[in-house]
């Protein structure tokens, strides 16, 4: 029988994990849709767009890190789940927020400023790594994200 402790444990690595992969996918949708215009009329940028296009994806790589992170510290990889009290529950649950909420925000926000590089690189080509950087310096928010969760995951104690 799985107690409330271990069950908001299981929901904040689900959080964590899906929100962030949410902010993803509609971030990468969004940048998609720009680099499918943009290939339509040039086919020779599809490098260029495809950089810029896989940048929201890494929301959720790091959201699914956060939530493996969490399952793993439940001990479900060996088979011996542990029992946590509530407050243990509560406290993973509140570790995965910062990378849920952070994921879904940067991964949305990213998509649009890739789509935005995207643009920029079907007028001047030349000037797609700047358009990466402008894309990049929105993921400073995910990996900030990523950094509180872990240190907050690694501050409980089971």
């Amino acid at each position: 029988m799985i107690t409330l402790g271990t069950a908001l444990a299981f929901a904040g690595a689900a959080v964590a994990a899906g929100f962030a992969g949410v902010g993803s996918a509609v971030g990468v949708g969004i940048a998609g849709q720009a680099g499918a215009g943009v290939v339509s009329e040039d086919p020779d940028k599809f490098g260029n767009v495809l950089v810029l296009q896989a940048l929201p994806g890494t929301q959720g790589i790091y959201g699914l890190l956060i939530a493996f992170i969490i399952v793993l510290n439940l001990g479900v990889i060996d088979g011996n789940v542990k029992d946590l009290t509530t407050f243990q529950g509560m406290a993973l649950f509140c570790a995965g927020l910062p990378m849920a909420i952070g994921g879904l925000m940067s991964g949305i926000y990213q998509g649009k400023v890739a789509a935005s590089g995207i643009y920029l690189c079907a007028k001047r080509p030349e000037e797609t790594g700047k358009g990466i950087i402008l894309a990049a310096m929105v993921e400073t928010y995910a990996v900030l994200s990523l950094l509180i969760s872990f240190i907050m995951v690694n501050g409980v104690k089971l």
